[in-house]
């Protein structure tokens, strides 16, 4: 007798299913979103002022330099009128060369003054704290403050300055009442008074440099000058670089020194691109043509940026 075979059935393997991905898209869509929404609601209290007072009139500001406009009549639309016709004044080029020249004087003396005192204050001397406070203060100092001081000491009649200079039998400027002289009275005021934030920014990146470098220098027999040009400049380059951006965009909008020492002149020989915006505003009522100007100020700025910060991976070293 035959046994009938018995066959068991054939069950497939089971495999796990993964969740369905919708619902995980979704979770992930609301999580990003509610991301957003706190982003957005801490950002507001800086982006509210930030909407109100700098946007806003920047977009006016380019409103009313296409137009025609002395701040009581209605304004009458000239479209790039005023562009031409400033690109187009010889007064126009004077003040953006009396601004490169106080660029040209004020950045290398408030680098050079503020890297000085930078180094003898990363020293270990006595009362260093309040050596830095003490150059720091002009930093907090009203410019007007600063201007006048500075005004005071450099009268060519009765100023201390002067009275230093004819002591030690050195000729005696006539500083800012002196056309040669105007515009560097108001770059030593300027310098003197920012020297403090320079040496600030750059006391900070001497002491973020590691002392490791320098003793392995001393070891290898590197002079103190070797150490300070193969070791300070290329690991302080970013502090440099920080610097230099700020203090250009600041000397470009210098205003303030030169509206209190001069007020632009003496015959407009310390005129500059910000002074010249507020007289047109002010005095001559030609306050589209003002818009205009500050847009063009606006424009070489940020070229004069957009290049720095492309040549800087040229020498900027970070450690």
């Amino acid at each position: 007798m035959t046994q009938a075979a018995v066959t068991e059935p054939v069950t497939e393997p089971r495999t796990t299913e993964p969740p369905p991905v919708a619902p995980r898209r979704r979770a992930s869509k609301r999580r990003r979103r509610r991301q957003v929404l706190w982003a957005l609601v801490f950002l507001l209290p800086s982006a509210i002022p930030l909407l109100l007072f700098t946007i806003t009139p920047m977009i006016s500001s380019a409103w009313v330099s296409l137009h025609e406009w002395n701040l009581i009549s209605p304004m009458e639309w000239v479209g790039l009128d005023n562009y031409r016709n400033l690109l187009t004044d010889p007064q126009t080029g004077t003040v953006f060369g009396h601004t490169l020249m106080y660029v040209a004087g004020y950045l290398p003396l408030v680098y050079v003054g503020g890297l000085g005192l930078a180094l003898l204050l990363n020293q270990k001397l006595k009362g260093r704290a309040f050596l830095r406070a003490t150059y720091f203060l002009p930093v907090v100092t009203s410019w007007v403050v600063v201007a006048l001081v500075w005004q005071w000491l450099l009268n060519p009649a009765n100023g201390i300055v002067n009275e230093v200079l004819g002591t030690l039998g050195l000729p005696q400027p006539g500083w800012w009442t002196d056309p040669d002289w105007a515009l560097p009275s108001v770059i030593l005021a300027s310098a003197w008074k920012d020297l403090g934030f320079v040496m600030v920014i750059l006391l900070a990146g001497l002491q973020a440099i590691p002392s490791d470098y320098y003793e392995a220098a001393r070891v290898d027999g590197a002079s103190a000058w070797q150490r300070f040009y193969r070791i300070t400049l290329p690991l302080l380059s970013p502090s440099t670089f920080f610097v230099v951006v700020i203090s250009l965009i600041n000397g470009f909008q210098v205003f303030d020194q030169v509206y209190v020492m001069t007020g632009g002149g003496p015959s407009g020989a310390s005129q500059v691109v910000v002074g010249q915006i507020y007289d047109l505003t002010f005095r001559y009522g030609r306050a589209a043509e003002a818009s205009a100007l500050s847009w063009i100020l606006f424009a070489v700025l940020l070229v004069v940026t957009v290049i720095q910060i492309r040549v800087q991976r040229k020498w900027v070293h970070y450690a």
